[in-house]
């Protein structure tokens, strides 16, 4: 008898994958990040202009920012007083007794209905005062009700940090303090600002003042980075760019601080300096004098399995002590303008190859004994770490200035994961994290979808970056304090604009801000994502910040196997619609508007496409979600007799650009391998089509989808098409219902010479992702 699917494996696989929303409540409190211990009261506190302020200290920073938030969004001029009998029947009273044994960060917070009590000094007042904000309602009218509640809070770590890339494209000081006004309403403590690289060097230093004059400009380019930009041109001006003078670099420091935040400094060495290097070429081994800023051309060429090779010379030499000398002196000036512990000083991604080839830079490592050129970057990130501590700072760098050994007395920002960072805390290394694949690079996409704005590539949905715990697995209580918290970075080779800023961090911020407040055991994404985050998105779309715009569904594509299907949906923002289709065409408001619980049956073989878009109230949209409805027909195996390890492989020569195109040649070769790869005497010296024939062991009855790593690939089975990496994404082959046991295979792949091997995959309802191994092959 044929196995079937019915509505229960359905509506399991709904539960499982989050697709429907629940019922958000805007009566409920919705901090972010969520307070450590939470304890609802009974009742509301009335706020309104009459409320009296009661505090010793008036002058305090935390106080005035309070006080301009009543100004400006609810247009309160509350009366603030100084002595202890203040009198009021609405009672706001902030204090610093009875804080003692509280710790830097922490505060109290207790509403009643009589009185709001706020306890914390320094920091932790400031983020009650956060606190208590979140605490109003998002509707304004003229008297503002807050829910009873007693909260007692601290973070988790000390270090919770965002860094801005403004190199790439460049921020004014406005747009920076913006960016700080919004960290400071989530309680991130560190900005790290980026303000050298190859596209721009963005602080004045007076005693190298070509550094700004012409380190700071590029020539004007339309389009995206990397993206047929042409590199400047033979007397071609450079007019984009530009730069924060030293007392603009002090006034956002200032305004930093103010709001709890540090500044962290990033001056980029020895390699990212190639706006350094057309400022004062004399610092390179190189020495060329046509170095000029970049302007988001193509300078290297990056390897499938790693490393790099650069075609333009941006790094420092390290064996010229008039370098050390620039550096002492940018260093010097820089750490007067940061009166914090930490100096950044970049480290990664050093290109090696000019060294190598410098006859000067090979003697000097003869003469001092350094053995390769890791060994030589050790030897200048030492010369600069003794740089630093002399200016009374702690280096920080990326994990790359550990390469050739560990530095004594630095810091890491560890952005290459739990592996290395596990390493670096047993050498008792200070750590900050920022892995890239924990959902910390908030240049990466947010989802899977085409209609995605350019981006750095990568998959870096808001779950990552709240479900994200910075301590690596196994580390002792001793080892993990080496983890001081974590960061997310914004690097802005696509991000030109304040609105795309906006647009790739919120809401994303929000879930490092809970990464870096929230105890593990407390989050819940679930929980968060339902009843918390809508709150917040209504509070973006208010404001007119450009954020994205969640989806219908939890996901962005996906097939549902089964015979009935039940959607029961809730826009993810409060007052968006939905509209949707089920043409296949891409809904829009004019479409069919979601408004009851939806119900379909499918008979036997057959598909439909739902469709789903957000739209907001300010008409803010969503990506567009498919979500293709299918119950397939069961394909039976295939006899197994007589078959043998391997599949039999045709080998075209043809100068074909796409798996579409007609073959115009016969095959110049068969035969037979045991391997999913190109033949030995093909690889790494030609290209054309193979197309490998034989049959697929699948391990059990379920329903299939087939995949490749590679590009220009197609997989048959059965003769039915199973993946084409050249179709889009929204004309993909449906999944394939298999019978346990054989069934036929066809690959075809346009290879190149530097690609020979084939990484094929397939995933079924009941598993994630498995590679075909040689041993699931026959022919």
């Amino acid at each position: 008898m044929m196995p079937s699917l019915n509505k229960t494996i359905v509506l399991l696989f709904l539960v499982l994958t989050g697709i429907a929303h629940c019922v958000y409540s805007q009566s409920s409190v919705a901090i972010v990040p969520t307070p450590l211990n939470m304890l609802p009261g009974k009742g509301n506190f009335t706020f309104s202009a009459l409320t009296v302020i009661r505090t010793a200290h008036p002058e305090d920073p935390a106080v005035r920012f309070l006080q301009n938030y009543l100004l400006e969004q609810w247009r309160y001029r509350n009366p603030v007083q100084s002595s202890s009998k203040a009198v009021g029947s609405s009672l706001l009273e902030i204090t610093g007794e009875g804080t003692e044994g509280f710790e830097a960060e922490e505060y109290e917070l207790v509403v009643s209905p009589a009185k709001i009590t706020l306890k914390g000094k320094g920091a932790g007042l400031f983020y009650g005062i956060q606190s208590l904000i979140q605490l109003f309602p998002n509707q304004r009218s003229g008297t503002a009700s807050l829910p009873c509640i007693k909260i007692k809070d601290r973070p988790r770590f000390g270090y919770r940090g965002l860094m801005l890339d403004v190199s790439r494209h460049f921020f004014t000081v406005r747009q920076v303090k913006d960016l700080l006004d919004l960290m400071a309403q989530y309680k991130l403590n560190r900005f790290h600002w980026h303000l050298t690289d190859d596209q721009g060097w963005r602080i004045e230093i007076r005693s190298y003042p070509k550094l700004t004059e012409v380190g700071a400009w590029r020539v004007p380019r339309l389009g995206d980075f990397n993206q047929m930009i042409d590199p400047p041109k033979p007397g071609e001006k450079a007019t984009d760019g530009g730069y924060y003078t030293q007392e603009e670099i002090k006034e956002v420091v200032r305004y930093a601080s103010e709001r709890q935040i540090e500044v962290i400094p990033e001056i980029d060495v020895p390699g990212h300096c190639m706006a350094a290097i057309a400022a004062y070429p004399e610092l390179s081994v190189t020495k060329n004098p046509e170095t000029k800023v970049n302007p988001g051309s193509s300078f290297a060429r990056w390897f499938p399995g790693g490393g790099f090779e650069m075609y333009v010379d941006n790094a420092l030499n390290p064996t010229d002590e008039k370098v050390y000398q620039f550096l002492d002196q940018v260093i010097g000036e820089v750490a007067q303008l940061f009166p914090y512990k930490y100096l950044h000083i970049g480290g990664d991604e050093c290109y090696k190859g000019f060294w190598e080839k410098d006859a000067g830079v090979q003697a000097f490592m003869k003469r001092m004994n350094i053995k390769d050129m890791h060994a030589l970057q050790s030897y200048f990130i030492g010369r600069v770490n003794d740089i630093v501590r002399a200016k009374n700072k702690q280096l920080i760098g990326w994990d790359e200035i550990l390469e050739g050994g560990a530095t004594k007395g630095v810091a890491v920002m560890n952005r290459f994961g739990a592996k290395s960072a596990g390493e670096q805390a047993r050498q008792q290394i200070p750590l900050v994290m920022a892995p890239g694949n924990q959902g910390l690079y908030f240049d990466y996409a947010q989802s899977a979808s085409d209609m995605e704005p350019i981006n750095h590539g990568g998959y870096s949905p808001l779950w990552k970056s709240y479900n994200y715990d910075p301590v690596p697995p196994g580390l002792s209580k001793t080892e993990a304090q080496y983890i001081l918290g974590v960061e997310g970075c914004i690097w802005t080779e696509h991000i030109g604009t304040v609105s795309k800023l906006q647009y790739m961090i919120l809401p994303r911020m929000l879930g490092l801000a809970e990464t870096g407040w929230s105890e593990v055991q407390r989050k819940n994404y679930e929980h968060f994502s339902k009843n918390v985050l809508p709150v917040h998105l209504e509070r973006f779309e208010q404001s007119g910040a450009n954020y994205r715009v969640p989806n219908a569904f939890s996901y962005t594509d996906t097939v549902l196997v089964g015979t009935s299907f039940n959607f029961n949906l809730i826009p993810p923002v409060p007052g968006s619609k939905i509209y949707y289709t089920l043409n296949n065409k891409m809904p829009g408001d004019f479409d069919h508007e979601y408004k009851q619980p939806m119900d379909f049956v499918m008979p036997e073989s057959a598909s439909r496409v739902l469709k789903t878009i957000v739209i907001t109230p300010s008409g803010r949209r969503s990506v567009v979600t498919r979500t293709v409805m299918y119950n397939p027909k069961l394909l039976p195996s295939l006899s197994s007799a007589n078959l043998r390890r391997g599949l039999k492989y045709k080998v075209y020569k043809d100068s074909l650009t796409s798996l579409t195109q007609p073959l115009v040649v016969k095959d110049v070769d068969s035969g037979i391998t045991k391997t999913i790869t190109l033949p030995e005497k093909y690889a790494g010296k030609s290209k054309g089509l193979i197309a490998f024939e034989g049959f697929i062991s699948m391990p059990k009855d379920d329903v299939y989808h087939f995949s490749s790593a590679n590009k220009s690939v197609q997989i048959y089975i059965g003769g039915k098409l199973a993946f084409d990496s050249e179709n889009p994404k929204s004309d993909k082959p449906l999944p394939l219902f298999l019978q346990k046991g054989q069934h036929q295979i066809q690959v075809n792949y346009l290879f190149r010479a530097e690609n020979p091997k084939l990484a094929l995959f397939f995933r079924s309802h009941s598993a994630g992702e498995i590679a075909i191994s040689e041993s699931m092959l026959a022919h």
